[in-house]
């Protein structure tokens, strides 16, 4: 998993540098990559206890531009584990831009709330997947912010259930 972790930041970071993007609210043809750790995990809820700090990431691609804001879809991805239990999440979402909404002027800012449907995989050590009361299709739910310091990089901060409840991290406007 470390391998993995490594390899994903790493290729975040190379995407990042060569992107030419400017920096500016959330809009029709964005596309935004996340990056990042949860504080709380959201398979705590369901009684298999708080265990180790999940890691997650995520895409997300305007696909419209409203009066009020702006709409798009993405998905996420987010794992969790200690010694004797993980749980793999992953899912798609959709998000509406509140920037406009709140009459934000500030190109640098995006505020968005949105729902999303996730999978959760757990895996308990000597069980094997699909535990049979915790594995399925789970709703879920967001809000959050981004904020970007240079024309493509940021930082994010997002509550809501998807694979952790407060999750933060960089973003990468590409």
């Amino acid at each position: 998993m470390k391998k993995f972790r490594n390899l994903l930041l790493g290729a975040l970071l190379s995407l990042s540098l060569i992107s030419v993007s400017q920096a500016q609210s959330f809009s029709e043809g964005d596309f935004v990559i996340n990056a990042g750790i949860g504080l709380g995990t959201t398979f705590a809820t369901y009684g298999a206890g708080g265990f180790g700090l999940p890691i997650g990431g995520g895409v997300e691609y305007g696909i419209t531009d409203l009066e009020t804001g702006s709409i798009g879809i993405g998905a996420d991805i987010g794992y969790v584990g200690s010694d004797f239990v993980s749980v793999l999440t992953f899912g798609a979402r959709g998000s509406y831009y509140l920037t406009e909404v709140f009459n934000i002027d500030n190109e640098k800012l995006d505020i968005y709330a949105g729902l999303g449907l996730y999978y959760r995989d757990y895996n308990i050590k000597g069980l094997g997947s699909a535990w049979d009361w915790g594995s399925g299709v789970y709703p879920a739910f967001h809000a959050g912010a981004r904020y970007f310091f240079a024309d493509n990089i940021g930082a994010y901060a997002e509550l809501g259930n998807n694979w952790g409840w407060l999750n933060i991290g960089v973003t990468f406007k590409l």
